[in-house]
């Protein structure tokens, strides 16, 4: 038992040292962009710190949404973000497949820069849409008498800065229009219908997008029309990505179209096949 164990452990630490030897080229490639991305996942939480300064809590608005869906509370609010955790947690791991599995379609730095570049495009519109018209927030700590509903006036630009994490982040009231949880959920759910095989999970993942924007509503974290608008907004935005950006190389096909990479086609092809497990080489070679 022991020896198998420790066999099987071997076989996957060359599988990811494989994968590592043609990921590193392309993050050598793309850093710059991804750490562009990266700082502004800081920026767009700037500016949601920065309208909730400007947040004046007054009456809830009128919705169908509130009208239709029972109101979960305050102690269940929970629920909602337990659901996005799930959804990001598994479509995180899913992007770090190819270091696992024998089966890979994509490459992990390629994918990251093409979710990160969807995400960038719908947060521009999203921080354009929200300063553009200011509603009273529905969730509860957003709400006349609540401590945080109101910001006092920043002492320094360092208070600014610093976004009050991570309170700042889970207590924000302002960027309403449109949702930002639906915004990454969707990016992700479209990611994975475009790029992901397996049929049943990206029918679960259309129902979990579903079920999350309903308990969006139902936690009065957002008004109906700021989850329905991110619908069509990320999935419209989908269509306009797919058509700017050239498409990544399909691993399952050889087919590797000309992207800018450090390496030619053919040589990240090669590579691929020099340092497949060795037991592919020896099942290849029986057969």
């Amino acid at each position: 038992m022991t020896f198998y164990i420790t066999r099987q452990a071997s076989k996957l630490w060359r599988r990811i040292c494989s994968e590592a030897y043609l990921e590193i080229p392309l993050l050598a490639e793309n850093w710059r962009f991804l750490l562009f991305a990266l700082v502004f996942q800081y920026i767009h939480g700037l500016a949601a710190r920065g309208i909730h300064y400007w947040h004046r809590p007054g009456p809830t608005l009128q919705d169908i949404g509130f009208i239709l869906l029972l109101e979960l509370g305050p102690d269940k609010s929970f629920v909602s973000e337990a659901v996005f955790a799930f959804i990001f947690l598994l479509f995180v791991l899913w992007t770090f497949h190819p270091f696992v599995f024998h089966s890979k379609r994509i490459y992990t730095v390629l994918l990251w820069r093409r979710v990160l570049a969807f995400l960038i495009a719908s947060q521009v519109l999203r921080i354009l849409t929200f300063y553009s018209t200011l509603l009273p927030g529905p969730n509860y700590h957003c709400r006349e008498g609540s401590p945080v509903a109101r910001l006092p006036h920043p002492e320094s630009a360092l208070e600014v800065l610093l976004i009050n994490f991570p309170k700042g982040i889970f207590y924000g009231c302002g960027d309403l229009i449109f949702s930002s949880h639906m915004t990454f959920t969707l990016v992700y759910v479209l990611t994975y219908r475009k790029y992901g095989t397996c049929r049943w999970i990206k029918q679960l993942s259309w129902l979990l997008a579903a079920i999350q924007s309903l308990l969006i509503i139902a936690s009065r974290k957002h008004y109906t029309v700021d989850v329905i608008v991110a619908w069509y907004t990320v999935i419209l935005l989908g269509f306009f990505i797919d058509k700017k950006l050239p498409e990544m190389p399909n691993r399952t096909v050889g087919a590797l179209s000309a992207l800018p990479l450090p390496l030619s086609a053919k040589d990240l092809k090669d590579k691929e096949e020099h340092h497949k497990p060795l037991t592919e080489k020896s099942v290849n070679t029986a057969n």
